[in-house]
């Protein structure tokens, strides 16, 4: 294992095969445990990893062969597991959203302050070439001044594909908090953090149908809304309306536009690392594709984890840093409750844009010099 940094892993559902890949080919980090509330699921996810034992969530909490644990676990975990972490003195890395609350997520960043650890938490998309080349073209000035931008998820739900979707549609999930991080964090990216919001929602039914796996045919109750629109007042004066919905189809809207008075950006899906991303300018009034200027190329799921831990050297908080997710849950949490008070609503935090990414190569972003515990 030599100098690499030591993961354990919590939470094996399907989005740890994307993790386990990117960390396996990365020399920076070494995975010494996992752990599942399904203990045989962890025990074969342990075989394929030659250095990883497969333990209790509490023993791998306490164990002295993690330094960071990577917690993978549905939103109603997050904070349990976070603060396991945090109490045994190790940092952190978790997938979205923060925490389901606020409030829990206040605890969690204040835990961690306490303890002189780390919390780094996913989306990390937003440090891939896509959104990055996007910031790029902001921060250079091709747009001109900004005024206004705009986000768009539309979907039928994950019930016709996810085996057990259940957590979807209970307090935590929901477009906004499923899907609404990787948008949000894309926004802070290109306009820096957001002063106010305010928002609608509705809900088109009060029952899902699961449509795949062992629970094809079952009715689940849903508990939150399914579709949220709202507008985004940013610090620096420009808004953005952002609309997520498990109610519909699809869209053809650009999952993201910015619009500046020398130009509009179309953004790729801020879902993905890359995509092409393309400009039109006032003066010409062509689309042009802008090529890869910036960001991780070749990014895949894992890329904000070994960006925290390369962080750690200089005791910094890395790009995909619980600051961010805690003011992305913070923006979010705010358009829910703006919905339902109909009024708009003033956030309680704030956060700077994180560094731009330089254009930087797979071989160096996935740690071709293995990073000190």
């Amino acid at each position: 294992m030599g100098d690499a940094h030591r993961i354990g892993i919590v939470g094996l559902g399907s989005i740890s095969a994307a993790y386990l890949t990117t960390l396996a080919d990365s020399p920076a980090v070494v995975i010494t445990a996992v752990a599942d509330l399904d203990a045989a699921r962890a025990s074969t996810v342990a075989s394929g990893l030659p250095e990883a034992r497969a333990l209790t969530v509490a023993e791998l909490l306490a164990s002295d062969e993690v330094d960071t644990v990577l917690n993978l676990t549905i939103p109603a975990a997050h904070a349990e597991i976070a603060h396991g972490a945090i109490s045994h003195g190790k940092d952190v890395y978790g997938e979205k959203p923060l925490a389901v609350t606020m409030a829990e997520a206040r605890e969690i960043m204040a835990a961690a302050e306490g303890a002189g650890v780390r919390v780094g938490s996913a989306p990390d998309t937003v440090l891939g070439t896509g959104i990055q080349t996007a910031r790029a073209a902001i921060d250079s000035g091709r747009l001109g001044p900004l005024t206004a931008a705009s986000a768009v998820m539309v979907t039928p739900g994950h019930e016709s594909w996810h085996p057990n979707p259940d957590f979807y549609y209970r307090p935590g999930g929901g477009p906004l908090l499923d899907m609404g991080p990787y948008y949000v964090a894309a926004l802070i990216q290109l306009l820096g953090p957001v002063r106010s919001v305010v928002g609608s929602a509705s809900r088109l039914r009060s029952e899902r149908i699961i449509s795949s796996g062992d629970r094809n045919g079952e009715r689940i109750p849903v508990e939150v809304q399914t579709h949220v629109s709202g507008v985004f007042e940013h610090a620096s004066g420009v808004l953005s309306t952002i609309t997520t919905s498990f109610d519909g189809v699809t869209t053809t809207a650009a999952p993201i536009e910015v619009h500046g008075e020398e130009g509009t950006l179309a953004v790729p899906d801020p879902n993905t690392f890359d995509g092409e991303v393309r400009l039109i300018p006032r003066s010409t009034r062509k689309w042009e594709t802008l090529p890869p200027a910036a960001g991780y190329v070749g990014a895949a799921r894992g890329a904000g984890l070994l960006d925290f831990i390369a962080a750690r050297r200089d005791h910094g908080p890395g790009r995909a840093s619980g600051a961010v997710a805690l003011h992305s849950l913070d923006a979010m949490t705010a358009l829910l409750e703006s919905a339902d008070a109909g009024r708009r609503v003033e956030l309680t935090t704030t956060v700077a844009r994180p560094e731009p990414v330089p254009l930087t190569p797979t071989a160096q972003w996935k740690g071709s010099t293995p990073s000190s515990a």
